[in-house]
Parts: structure tokens; C-alpha cells; sequence
């Protein structure tokens, strides 16, 4: 016992290899490995897996293996979807910091979720930060706009230490010309040209109504009336889709300054964080689409879209 718990010692808090310790005691790498397989068997060691509890695993496996996804992250989530959003923007920040690389070229999209994002990144290797699409105006979106894609851009580039690529100019134009001009304007075409060589990506999803949806809230009633009779269900940065995971297009195409569906299929990694009450149908719709290889949600929503 005292040549058991000794080698466990070694073994699991020193970090020595089996062969470092079977040349320590004269031992056979296989006596060393029977070791530590009787340290475990009689207690000596006790081996636990923890993750933070604000993490359900079980959910995030279940949820990952449903949808084909590269990975999934279900957090606990709150009543208040207010804590739930800053919840996911937590998590979704420390995966930001953990999976991006010296040389990547981020997107951050607008969203209450990715703001959120941008809010609680404390360290990111160097990289190039891009932003996805145009801001959406304070009068439109009310006080959630007043922290935007921009500061969020800014932020990460301040913590990366890498270029930032703001777009400062509305997300929706009143017109194609007006779109058409200002797709022109240098500072806003350095942004649109990175989008093609972006690595990964942050997006948020917004269902069709006027709380979840950035373009919903920025159309007439007419426009409305008919991408609702074209079936749109869900969209993401102002790329529209209906219930089958298809996209919608429509006139609005040419009115929008952000990142496309097919430049956003080529970005090899591209994590949506999404969450909260009646967010299910929208991310089920997005998941369809096949766009996204990451989602972070809340443990609420997780259980409807496997249920």
C-alpha cells in the first residue's frame, strides 16, 4: 500500500510519466499501471469529474450528439432573461478564449447575446476582429442597442491586441443605392472584404417577431406582411430563413449591410449564442440550416429542441 499510494502520487500529483516512475523503483511500466488501477480500487485515489455549475453536461452531450454539432454548451439558465443572456455571454466568452488562435479572423454579429459576449471577454489570443454587419439604430431597438457591435468589436481588438474592422453604418438602408454607395466607402469595404476570410464567427439568432428580431423592428408593416407570407421563422445578422432551415430572399437583400448565408457556410467554425423564452422554434430553424457548428444555450430551451 505505502508502494501504491506512493506511485499514485507521483502519477496523478507530480505528473510523472509510468515510465519516469517504474525507472524510479525498479518497477515494470505494467506493475506501475496495476499500481495505480489498486490505488483506485481500494480508495487511495478518488477520481471526480467537475465542471462549473452553471454548465449541464449531460444536456450539452445529449444536444451536441441530436443536431451534428461540433460542440454544444447548456447553462443553467435564469428566470430573468436578462441574467440568462449575460449567462450565455459568460460562457460563449470563455470559449471564445479557450478555441481562438494567434492569426484568426473573428466576426462578431449584432445581438443582446453576443453583446453580452463582447461584455465579458477578459482575454483573447491575437487575432483580426471583424464586425458582421451593420449597427442597429437606439430609437429602433431601444436601450439594448446602446452597448453594439462596435463596442464589441473594439473590445475584443483592445484584449487581442490585433486590427478591428467596425462597420459604422446602419444595418438596413433605406434603399439599395444608399446600400450600393456605402458598400463603397473604404472604411465600411475593409470590413466587407475580411468576411471571406473569417475563421470563426460569433452570431446571434432572433426569431420573426418584434422582440427577438433585429429586422423586424426596422420594416414597415407591408414589409412584414409579406417576408411573414414568404414564411420567414428565424434569421440571422439579416439573412432570413423559414421553418425548414431555407433562405428567404426577398428585395431586402440589397438594403442590408452585413455578412451573407453563403460567405457565413464557409467559415469553418461558427458559434451561435442564443437563449431564453420562445428562442426554441428560431434556433431549431437555424440548426436546419446547417450554418452553425456551435451553439451555446440555456438549459430551458436545450430540453425543447430535443423534445
Amino acid at each position: 500500500m505505502v508502494l501504491v499510494s506512493t506511485v499514485a502520487r507521483r502519477f496523478y500529483l507530480d505528473g510523472r510519466s509510468k515510465v519516469e516512475i517504474a525507472d524510479e523503483f525498479g518497477i515494470s511500466r505494467f506493475k506501475v499501471a496495476r499500481a495505480l488501477e489498486t490505488a483506485r480500487d481500494h480508495g487511495i485515489v478518488r477520481i471526480s469529474i467537475r465542471v462549473p455549475a452553471r454548465i449541464d453536461p449531460d444536456l450539452s452531450d445529449r444536444l451536441r450528439a441530436a443536431f451534428g454539432l461540433q460542440r454544444a454548451i447548456v447553462v443553467d439558465g435564469s428566470e430573468d432573461p436578462a441574467q440568462t443572456h449575460r449567462q450565455l455571454g459568460s460562457v460563449a466568452a470563455d470559449l471564445l478564449a479557450e478555441v481562438v488562435e494567434d492569426g484568426d479572423v473573428l466576426g462578431l454579429a449584432w445581438g443582446r447575446t453576443v453583446n453580452a459576449v463582447g461584455a465579458e471577454l477578459t482575454r483573447l489570443a491575437r487575432c483580426t476582429t471583424v464586425q458582421l454587419g451593420g449597427v442597429v439604430s437606439h430609437r429602433t431597438y431601444g436601450e439594448d442597442a446602446s452597448e453594439g457591435s462596435v463596442e464589441s468589436v473594439q473590445r475584443a481588438a483592445q484584449l487581442s491586441g490585433g486590427p478591428a474592422y467596425p462597420v459604422y453604418a446602419p444595418l438596413i438602408l433605406p434603399d439599395a443605392t444608399t446600400a450600393r454607395a456605402l458598400r463603397g466607402d473604404p472604411g465600411i469595404a475593409g470590413a466587407l472584404e475580411r468576411f471571406d476570410r473569417l475563421t470563426k464567427a460569433v452570431v446571434s439568432i432572433g426569431g420573426w417577431d418584434e422582440q427577438s428580431s433585429t429586422v423586424y423592428a426596422c420594416l414597415d408593416a407591408r414589409a412584414r406582411a409579406h417576408l411573414s407570407g414568404a414564411g420567414v421563422r428565424a434569421e440571422i445578422s439579416a439573412q432570413l430563413f423559414d421553418s425548414a432551415g431555407t433562405r428567404v430572399h426577398s428585395e431586402l437583400d440589397e438594403r442590408v449591410l452585413a455578412i451573407t448565408d453563403a460567405q457565413l457556410a464557409r467559415v469553418p467554425d461558427v458559434i451561435a449564442v442564443a437563449g431564453g423564452p420562445g428562442k426554441s422554434e428560431a434556433i431549431g430553424v437555424v440548426l436546419r440550416s446547417g450554418l452553425i457548428s456551435t451553439l451555446v444555450t440555456d438549459a430551458a430551451t436545450a430540453t425543447e429542441l430535443l423534445g
